[in-house]
Parts: C-alpha cells; sequence; structure tokens
C-alpha cells in the first residue's frame, strides 16, 4: 500500500527536494481522480529545522508518526558541521539523531518503504539501511557516502535506485524521478502519469539513465532533438533505425549519436526500448490485449522482446506486472 507518507526533516533542509514531495504526495488531486496522501512533515531530531537560505520551517518532532507510514522520506539536508554539506549526521547530531535511526531500521524491518533524496541517503547509511545494497546519491557526494559506509554499493551515475523498500535517488530533480517511480510501483503508470501532467514533468526516466548529461540545455546555435523524441514515441511500432533517425534531424549517424546521448543521457537504442516498456505498462494496465499484440504495438515485435526488455527494466515479467496492476483497483 502506498497511502500514508511521513518526511522526516533534518537541520538545513534543502527546499528544492523537501518541495519534490510536498508536491507529489502532498498535492490535493482528487478533483482529477488521482488518490490523496495521508501527508505529513515531522523534525527528525529535537533541534529546530532551518533551511539552507536561513528560515525555518514549524513542525513536531513526532518521531512515532513513523511507526505506521506507509513511506518515509529522508529529504536533503546538511549540517553546519561539514564544509561540503555533504551528510547530517556530522559532529555534534550523532546523539540526537539516533531515534530517527532506530525508527527507520524499524519501518525497513516491517516492510515499509524508506527513500532519500540526494544527500539524505547519509542518514540511511548511519542507519545501517545502505549496507550490502545498491545506492546512490547527488555524484557530488558520492565518493563521501562510499568513504563513510564501505559495506553500501554506491553508484554514482544513475538517477536512482529500487533497492527493494530502501530507495536512493541522486541530486535536485532526481528526487522527481524517484518519487514518481515510487508512485508507479505501488499505483501504476496511470496514477504517476497523472501526477506528472500536473506538474509539467516528463512521466518517466529511468533510473538506470546517467546523471551526466553533457549538454543539459541544447547550444543556442543548434535545435534540440525534442521534437523527434516526442515523434518517436508517437511512433513506437515504427522501425526505428539510427540511420533513419538521423537522416530526420539531417545528421550523420556518429553526429546524431553523439548528439543523443549528450541531450538525454543515454543511447538512442536504450531511450527507445524503454519508452516502448513504458507503453507496454500502460497496455498491461489498462488493456487486455494478449502479450504478442501489446508487442507489436509498442514495437518490440513478439512476446519473447518484449518479456526481455520488461524483465531487464522492471524486474518482472509482462505476466507478473499485468496480474499485480490489474488486481490494483483504481482511484476513485
Amino acid at each position: 500500500m502506498l497511502k500514508r507518507v511521513v518526511v522526516a526533516l533534518m537541520p538545513l533542509t534543502e527546499q528544492f527536494e523537501l518541495g519534490v514531495a510536498c508536491e507529489v504526495f502532498g498535492f490535493d488531486r482528487s478533483d482529477e481522480g488521482l488518490p490523496t496522501y495521508d501527508f505529513s512533515l515531522i523534525a527528525g531530531v529535537p533541534q529546530p529545522i532551518r533551511t539552507r537560505v536561513g528560515y525555518t520551517i514549524d513542525v513536531p518532532h513526532d518521531l512515532d508518526s513513523l511507526d505506521s507510514a506507509d513511506l518515509i522520506i529522508i529529504p536533503a539536508g546538511g549540517t553546519e558541521a561539514a564544509d561540503d554539506g555533504s551528510y547530517v549526521c556530522g559532529t555534534g547530531y550523532n546523539s540526537s539523531i539516533e531515534p530517527l535511526l532506530a525508527k527507520l531500521r524499524a519501518a525497513v524491518d516491517r516492510g515499509a518503504m524508506v527513500a532519500s533524496l540526494c544527500n539524505g541517503a547519509f542518514v540511511l547509511g548511519q542507519a545501517g539501511l545502505l549496507d550490502n545494497r545498491p545506492c546512490t546519491t547527488h555524484w557530488r557526494h558520492s565518493a563521501s557516502l562510499a568513504a563513510k559506509y564501505p559495506l553500501a554499493q554506491v553508484d554514482p551515475n544513475v538517477l536512482y535506485v529500487d533497492a527493494g523498500n530502501v530507495l536512493t535517488s541522486a541530486g535536485t530533480a532526481a528526487g522527481i524521478d524517484l518519487c514518481l517511480h515510487i508512485v508507479r510501483k505501488y499505483q501504476g503508470s496511470v496514477v504517476a502519469n497523472g501526477i506528472a501532467r500536473r506538474m509539467v514533468v516528463p512521466p518517466h526516466r529511468d533510473g538506470g539513465q546517467a546523471q551526466f548529461v553533457t549538454s543539459p540545455l541544447p547550444a543556442t546555435h543548434t535545435e534540440t532533438l525534442a521534437p523527434l523524441l516526442d515523434w518517436m514515441t508517437e511512433n513506437l511500432d515504427s522501425e526505428l533505425t539510427i540511420g533513419r533517425l538521423a537522416a530526420r534531424v539531417n545528421m550523420s549517424a556518429r553526429t546524431f549519436a553523439r548528439k543523443f546521448a549528450a541531450e538525454t543521457g543515454t543511447t538512442p537504442a536504450r531511450w527507445l526500448n524503454d519508452q516502448r516498456v513504458l507503453a507496454a505498462q500502460q497496455l498491461l494496465e489498462n488493456s487486455d490485449l494478449p502479450m504478442d499484440s501489446i508487442a507489436e504495438v509498442v514495437g518490440f515485435g513478439n512476446a519473447a522482446a518484449l518479456r526481455q526488455h520488461f524483465v531487464r527494466l522492471r524486474c518482472t515479467t509482462p505476466n507478473s506486472y499485468r496480474r499485480t496492476f490489474r488486481a490494483t483497483p483504481q482511484p476513485a
């Protein structure tokens, strides 16, 4: 279930990551048939919760509220004791943070989800929840995380990591990707896409996509590939070879592949197959089409290819995914 969401704030909370959690889980979108969440903010430590830019957030220090949470989010934060602001469990906070850490461990033991945004991963590391688990954080802090918690399997290159009920994201906007991933995982793509539409953000970026995008904004003398990406999404059932795509934007195949990676952080084939999996998800949730038909509609050609890419990206088979989400009631 995904109903009760609690965000535990740390000293020097970062406003953006906090805003992401509030926007995804704390906004009432029931007028569009989307679910509402029992959403609350608490102080993770007894000290006053001050943001990095100086204002204070008045929230209760109510750790008992974590006992019934389905999802606990630790957004980014830092302490004055950490020169690079890369962790919240620094000098002066270890004594007061232990009750929070105990609650986080208990939540994972009972099967609740615990998620960190950006350097909130250091709190999960302090709790021992990253030991022998894959995880990530902002690329600027990944070396510090790995050094401080050597048992953590830190991947500095990805947007987010889903390690069962312990989830971590990279910095800033990657928190949006992780929160929408959680919604999609537990409530389906219709709900996740509806929230994304209201937030005016892309409905899906795969967690394995690189944090590093060489040119996040296109140079003024070149055109963005966004129109081509839209066209590709609308023509998933076509044979979209590198040569055909490159010709459509009047580039050589080599130039196109280089520009595509610079603008999206991945290869054309990977991006295309991920979009096909996303389209298949929606058909699995909302149609009774057989697997071969779904594979044909989204461009995989046959059920075997669909299964291969679906398992790669979703770690479950299309049939299992359909059984799970077709059995889940749609929001009222």
